[in-house]
């Protein structure tokens, strides 16, 4: 529905005068109307336009580890086909992990800073491996920085994806790996994928 009105132009001598309607040199056509609006991203302050970021539409960062041995660890996303490695997390709030084992059993998830070889925004090297480590937005008052995601023994079954929804504590993170270690009693290939929600 598209309303027209017309209304005085503020610097107007009819304006001035305290009169309600005014010549036509004197009103300005104000348009009034719903018009979606799609933001798609902005120019930063040094001129360069920065696309707004969008949820990924599928599960992305691949990686399959075959026969990873009793008590041993494997890292994720390691270099793949789609270029998604390290999985960057710049502009997007939550993630979903996808797991898939070969052996059920229990498995050991920690959030681990990226190689050095890839920049932590500006700054390299980085103690690559470490664990990511941090105060949650739930533990804020505490104080106490612990590690952000570090799950010792979650159960996973066999031959079925296993899904995960990490909400906002990895919101951010530019270099973020994975570690998953192999607690199931027997050799594992293990399968993770993931998905960066905006």
């Amino acid at each position: 529905m598209v309303r027209n009105r017309k209304g005085l132009a503020p610097w107007s001598l009819a304006r001035e005068a305290g009169i309600e309607s005014a010549t036509v040199d004197g009103t300005i056509e104000i348009p009034q109307y719903v018009q979606p609006v799609l933001d798609t991203g902005f120019v930063d302050e040094k001129g360069d336009w920065k696309g707004a970021k969008s949820s990924d539409r599928n599960f992305i960062a691949y990686n399959k580890e075959e026969g990873i041995a009793n008590g041993a660890e494997a890292q994720f996303p390691s270099v793949n086909a789609d270029g998604t490695w390290p999985l960057n997390m710049a502009g997007y709030t939550d993630l979903f992990i996808a797991i898939r084992v070969s052996n059920a059993g229990a498995y050991a998830t920690t959030a681990i800073m990226a190689p050095d070889t890839v920049p932590f925004y500006n700054l390299t090297p980085t103690n690559a491996g470490q664990a990511l480590r941090g105060v949650k937005a739930a533990e804020s008052g505490s104080g106490t920085v612990n590690n952000i995601l570090y799950d010792a023994a979650e159960t996973l079954n066999a031959d079925v994806w296993s899904i995960f929804i990490l909400q906002s504590i990895m919101r951010q993170q530019p270099n973020l790996q994975l570690k998953l270690t192999n607690n199931s009693g027997d050799a594992s290939d293990i399968e993770v994928t993931f998905m960066r929600l905006v």
